[in-house]
């Protein structure tokens, strides 16, 4: 019935010889589901979309597609005579965008990074063919903006931090969102509505705690237009105190040992930040 109702509002078929049922953990009727949807029956891990499901983000096998594609640009690339700008050229406009699909949702290993870049230097200092080549530049120097003297090539995990911050960004925008409503309730929220908690435990979601790593970083360099207001200075100092989620509402007072009967305005909403708003 459900899919029934998508194909008459998409207006699209479903193809069920190319679809799989895929069961999560134990599944006591995966093959009356089968036969009823004449499909086949797949399993985890899997790709989605040209997205890994169902394995750690730090797996070596979730990176391997991606420095393999990287390695075929290359080897086709370096059968070429190509210039030091010419290689500058392919190197800022194909190899550094080839990881942006997965750096925009996963936390990259350190040691994918190393080998990324390795590959990337390589390339930039290579001749033609495999010869060793000097490298006559810092690394850390060519990645410098241009006007600080560098060639303005990204930096792989700077890149990551920033793809995964605009989630945060979004989380904070996006307040009716469904991936943002089942996160909230999921993990509760703070920070005036601009954060979630933070994910504890070994029960989660990965890719939300991955993300949620430069909740800090991403905070720090996010500027709040507070103090350009026209407010009394008071007024500012609490909004402020409020972007960071630090108001002593019901529920922070009781965080810290006080025991308080509540207010009016917060009978049933559990005495905190956003019902202040």
């Amino acid at each position: 019935m459900v899919l029934g109702c998508f194909e008459a509002v998409i207006g699209l078929g479903v193809n069920m010889g190319k679809s799989e049922l895929v069961p999560v953990r134990e599944v006591s009727n995966v093959g009356q589901l089968v036969e009823i949807l004449c499909c086949r029956v797949g399993g985890l891990p899997m790709s989605y979309l040209g997205m890994p499901l169902g394995v750690s983000f730090k797996a070596s096998s979730v990176w391997n597609p991606i420095l393999e594609n990287i390695e075929r640009k290359l080897a086709g690339w370096k059968k070429l005579y190509l210039s030091k700008g010419g290689r500058l050229i392919l190197l800022k406009s194909t190899l550094s965008s080839l990881p942006t699909y997965f750096l925009s949702l996963f936390t990259i290993p350190k040691h994918v990074v190393e080998r990324i870049e390795k590959l990337q230097r390589n390339f930039l200092w290579g001749g033609l063919g495999d010869d060793f080549k000097h490298h006559l530049v810092g690394w850390n120097t060519v990645c410098c903006p241009i006007a600080n003297g560098g060639l303005g090539i990204r930096r792989v995990a700077v890149t990551n931090r920033a793809l995964l911050g605009k989630w945060l960004w979004r989380f904070g925008r996006e307040e009716n969102h469904l991936w943002r409503r089942v996160i909230v309730a999921k993990y509760g929220l703070e920070g005036a509505g601009w954060s979630s908690l933070e994910p504890r435990g070994s029960r989660g979601c990965g890719l939300w705690k991955g993300i949620m790593l430069g909740r800090d970083h991403f905070f720090l360099h996010t500027k709040l237009a507070i103090w350009k207001v026209k407010a009394p200075r008071r007024v500012a100092f609490f909004v402020w105190t409020a972007a960071w989620g630090k108001i002593l509402t019901c529920d922070s007072l009781m965080r810290r040992g006080y025991s308080l009967a509540g207010c009016a305005a917060c009978v049933g909403k559990g005495g905190k930040q956003g019902t202040i708003f």
